[in-house]
């Protein structure tokens, strides 16, 4: 008899039942190994979730259910009793993550539903005790394997500490690859940042839209003026600036493949003659004054070391009466961090810093800075990366063109996991507006109602 179909000690809360397996239909009676210590931990994690509301299903085809009347939201489908190591040897987001995008355990069901009660497993209280024996039991399992390769299979940044080197290969690792996988989930106007929404029922491409008119209109842009973007991409922002608001704009981005595709798109609208792509690092950066600075989506990528610098750099190249407008991810200052190795620091964006609100506004206010106005679009975030999720998922066929299984899973994970980061509000987006106060003259209106409506120069 399969050792995997017995009927087991009913886990507090849990109903049982026994799928149809691989090893039972190809008429094995052999246990994977590790089988049996991984049941075990499982068991003991089991009885600590005091109203499960998802069901669980393990390598053999046993299934544990919530009781009725409770159903499940989604199933967590362990492949292999390595999951269970992977996952409770080091418990953090790394590991959980990890899991994942190796494929030794899967979501069936809507993906978001899963981050909540993955957040408690995180947080479990064990006693000394508890955990010693844990680990003792863990070590009988067999350790998972991880030598799947793909593009994002882990940033090393070959044992560097801080450099402008490291910089430029971490910004590298996560950008510079070929456009047509990032065009594949992405809106039409290759922006990747957050959209800003009129509406719930807006579409991702109108919303991205309004996102760069928003930011001009903030920068009261005006035909001539000279204007920097602080981490490009591929020129959305820049390339909607100098085509309906007539100004000389120049972008700075440290990936070559990104650089090819913005000048590719400045020639096809005919834009050579007011705009630019630059490849190398801000922080580097030299040039007459300009008028405008934005930066979007950038600051994250910003070492936490430089930080300051970042702002202090941005100060020194805007003329007197210039404008900034900061726009990133913030995080709480109220949330504590999670346990364990950072999935996203490791596969997603390497050597990513998020600062809180607060330390960003000190930060530029102690650069010079006057702080005019700061806005928050986080609900505006979590719908983005919704629709990103959404159409990464739709395209799955043409995604695996230009990448890879592992990259798929690694980047349905970090949207539908970033989402939910925002939702609950452990993440933020805001939109910070700086001003280099002209021997004290601001050169802004009292107010902002002109922020708010369409200029007749944008007609489109």
């Amino acid at each position: 008899m399969n050792v995997d179909s017995v009927p087991i000690e009913n886990p507090r809360g849990i109903e049982t039942s026994t799928l149809d397996s691989e090893t039972s239909r190809n008429g094995s009676t052999d246990s994977p190994e590790g089988a049996e210590p991984a049941r075990k931990i499982l068991r003991e994690i089991w009885e600590r979730e005091p109203s499960p509301a998802f069901s669980l299903r393990l390598w053999s085809g046993e299934e544990w259910r919530p009781q009725p009347p409770k159903s499940a939201r989604f199933c967590l489908n362990l492949r292999s009793p390595s999951a269970v190591r992977l996952m409770f040897s080091n418990v953090g987001a790394l590991s959980f993550g990890q899991a994942f995008a190796y494929g030794l355990a899967d979501v069936e069901g809507p993906m978001e539903e899963v981050f909540e009660p993955l957040e408690r497993l995180m947080t479990l209280k064990l006693s000394w005790s508890e955990r010693l024996r844990m680990a003792a039991t863990i070590r009988e399992i067999p350790r998972a394997d991880l030598n799947r390769r793909g593009t994002f299979a882990g940033f090393d940044g070959n044992g560097a500490g801080p450099s402008r080197e490291r910089h430029r290969d971490a910004i590298n690792y996560h950008y510079d690859h070929p456009v047509e996988f990032w065009r594949a989930w992405l809106d039409e106007t290759l922006t990747y940042s957050c959209a800003y929404f009129d509406s719930p029922d807006m579409s991702l491409s109108a919303a991205q839209e309004a996102k760069l008119d928003y930011i001009c209109r903030k920068l009261r842009l005006r035909p001539g003026m000279t204007v920097l973007d602080l981490g490009c991409g591929w020129g959305a922002w820049i390339l909607h600036a100098a085509r309906y608001y007539g100004v000389n704009a120049v972008g700075i981005t440290l990936s070559p493949l990104q650089a090819a595709e913005a000048r590719q798109r400045i020639r096809a609208l005919g834009l050579q003659s007011r705009c630019q792509v630059e490849i190398g690092n801000f922080l580097d950066y030299t040039t007459e004054p300009v008028d405008r600075i934005a930066s979007i989506g950038s600051i994250e990528h910003v070492p936490a070391e430089n930080f300051d610098e970042y702002f202090r750099k941005a100060y020194r190249l805007l003329r007197p009466g210039g404008q900034m407008l900061n726009h990133g991810i913030t995080r709480s200052p109220t949330t504590a961090d999670r346990p364990g190795d950072s999935f996203m620091d490791k596969y997603v964006f390497p050597d990513h810093f998020l600062a809180t609100i607060g330390r960003t506004v000190t930060s530029a206010e102690s650069a010079g800075f006057e702080v005019r106005d700061v806005e928050s679009l986080r609900e505006h975030y979590a719908r983005t990366l919704m629709h990103w999720q959404t159409r990464l998922e739709a395209a799955e066929p043409e995604v695996l063109r230009f990448s890879d299984p592992l990259t798929f899973r690694i980047f349905r994970l970090y949207l539908s996991g970033s989402a939910h980061e925002f939702r609950v509000g452990r993440l933020g987006l805001h939109q910070t507006l700086l001003v280099k106060a002209d021997n004290g003259r601001s050169g802004l209106p009292w107010r902002r109602s002109d922020w708010y409506v369409q200029q007749s120069s944008n007609t489109r």
